[in-house]
């Protein structure tokens, strides 16, 4: 039987999620040929084996070391053989017509190379990260400056999340979140999956945008959700503010068309450092 979809997560520490997270995974395949490809950060033999022996039909990628986001769910890649493939975080808890919705929509529409879903923190609330914009050097100073929440809902000044598209509908959006993007398997490996530059955040930015270089659209499907415990991983990472901080200047470097050449980008980075430097220093005094 032809497997449909490949689920690819990547574990760093947070095992109490990931049990959680195959549970829900499991429950809402019943309908599905689908495999799961867990690739294990900085492996706890004990904390796997356990794991294992719950989830006998489970792909085990154990490492000895921590090789961040984007190479981990890279290695998943190499071996995927479904149709199409999901890219999911642990920290995340799944609706039985979650997964079987966002295939069908896939199936269905052709010039859609990704899609994402509604996100929903631990307390139901909306997580505008959902859905966004392509970057730019207006938009940055918006976020930054804080203007981005307080008109949360303007086209203009919170353009980074989009805030004047419904978040219960379903749009075009040059950017999908990490923590879910489903895709046909034969694009993800034709665009060379995350770029490993990126340890961690600022690769599925890349990614989204990757994905209309080869002319195809993302999606955003307002209509289906997942909950995210946003940040679990990132609390066991103790080096979590120089990848937060190093993926923005790797980014904007990349991009630095988006930001208006050398000198948009330089002001953005300047920036970046200002504001990584008062947090380096926030968490010091702590």
């Amino acid at each position: 039987m032809t497997t449909e979809l490949s689920i690819i997560i990547v574990n760093y520490r947070v095992y109490p999620y990931l049990d959680a997270c195959l549970k829900a995974v499991s429950a809402a395949l019943t309908k599905i040929n689908a495999e799961i490809i867990v690739v294990d950060n900085d492996t706890d033999k004990a904390k796997q084996i356990e794991l294992a022996h719950d989830f006998p039909t489970i792909q085990w990628i154990c490492l000895t070391q921590n090789l961040g986001f984007a190479k981990a769910n890279n290695l998943a890649l190499e071996k995927a053989v479904g149709k199409y493939i999901l890219f999911l975080n642990p920290d995340t808890s799944i609706p039985a017509n979650t997964l079987m919705d966002a295939v069908q929509y896939l199936s269905s529409n052709p010039t859609v190379g990704a899609v994402g879903v509604q996100m929903l923190d631990g307390e139901g609330r909306f997580l505008p990260e959902s859905k966004r914009d392509q970057p730019s050097l207006l938009g940055s100073f918006f976020k930054l400056t804080g203007l981005a929440t307080l008109f949360s809902n303007a086209a203009i000044f919170n353009s980074y999340a989009l805030g004047h598209l419904n978040k219960n509908q379903v749009h075009s959006v040059p950017v999908l979140a990490g923590a879910f993007i489903m895709m046909p398997t034969a694009l993800a490996q034709k665009i060379g999956g995350f770029d490993e530059s990126f340890f961690m955040y600022g690769e599925d930015i890349d990614l989204s945008l990757r994905v209309l270089h080869q002319g195809f659209e993302n999606h955003y499907l307002g209509n289906l959700t997942i909950t995210h415990y946003k940040g679990a991983s990132s609390k066991q990472d103790p080096a979590y503010l120089d990848h937060f901080y190093g993926s923005m200047i790797i980014f904007v470097n990349k991009y630095r068309h988006l930001y208006g050449g050398v000198i948009g980008a330089w002001w953005l980075k300047n920036c970046i450092r200002l504001i990584a430097w008062m947090a380096y220093f926030k968490k010091k005094i702590q």
